[in-house]
């Protein structure tokens, strides 16, 4: 199946694709790996495309000291080659994301709008404790990213806004950081995902579990556990995913709580 018919537009800055995106039931698109699909497969109908992917103001990575802010149209590929202080964990993740050809197109704030439940970012972006920079035509807001996401494959972005960047905080001395997921083959969408950040320097500790049929969940309790006891017994583990998302199969619980425990033996 193809893609209905659609105007594309290819503005020269932000202030242009914003004009573009109000009013005119368009979409914003950079690296095309997600939104693509949906459109060939007909489950996305845009009258206009929005192509941001050569915007230069959002393909840049900047150090702001504490933080490092993240273009919304840098790929993958550009966060698993260039390492960035402070925020070593990125480079990591971003070397698991599918394969090199989609790293090499696919970008954050793409991945981030499209809010995927098995995604990597959105999870991983909660646990780094970051948050969205989000640009409309009624201005500028910024939004935490563990809030970001409301429900699978919708976000707080309204129509007329787009993501403009992500600003990650360096991680201070002796934090630690663990992820983990399951692929049933290299390059797929996990079936589950976890990740924890304890920092504390900064008196942060962070643990969420990922690959759910919503947003990425907190797991508070086990998170302080961890922090003061260095683990946790398998029962609370499998205790705080019943809580967070009840009505899980016995397989797939147990198959999220290995992933959040792999996670934890990390750090």
């Amino acid at each position: 199946m193809k893609a209905a018919v659609f105007d594309y537009v290819r503005p020269r800055d932000v202030g242009e694709a914003l004009s573009a995106l109000k009013g005119n039931d368009a979409k914003p698109i950079a690296g095309g790996q997600s939104l693509g699909p949906m459109l060939n497969l007909r489950l996305a109908r845009p009258k206009v495309l929005v192509d941001v992917s050569r915007i230069q103001s959002l393909r840049q990575i900047q150090d702001e000291g504490e933080a490092w802010r993240i273009g919304a149209s840098v790929t993958h590929a550009e966060l698993e080659d260039r390492p960035l202080a402070g925020c070593e964990p990125l480079a990591s993740v971003a070397r698991a994301v599918a394969y090199r050809a989609v790293r090499n197109r696919g970008t954050v704030g793409g991945s981030l709008a499209h809010a995927d439940p098995a995604a990597d970012w959105p999870l991983v972006f909660a646990a780094l404790d970051a948050t969205l920079r989000v640009m409309g035509t009624g201005g500028t807001r910024e939004i935490k990213a563990d809030a970001f996401m409301t429900a699978a494959f919708t976000t707080q972005l309204r129509d007329d806004e787009m993501i403009e960047s992500i600003r990650v905080p360096k991680l201070g001395a002796g934090a630690r950081w663990g992820y983990y997921k399951f692929c049933r083959k290299t390059g797929e969408f996990p079936e589950a995902s976890a990740a924890l950040l304890l920092d504390p320097q900064r008196r942060i500790a962070r643990l969420f579990a990922g690959a759910l049929d919503k947003p990425p969940a907190s797991l508070d309790a086990l998170a302080r556990a961890v922090a003061q006891e260095g683990t946790v017994n398998p029962e609370a583990v499998a205790a705080a995913l019943a809580r967070v998302a009840p009505g899980m199969g016995l397989a797939a619980r147990k198959l999220r709580a290995t992933a959040v425990q792999r996670a934890i033996a990390q750090v």
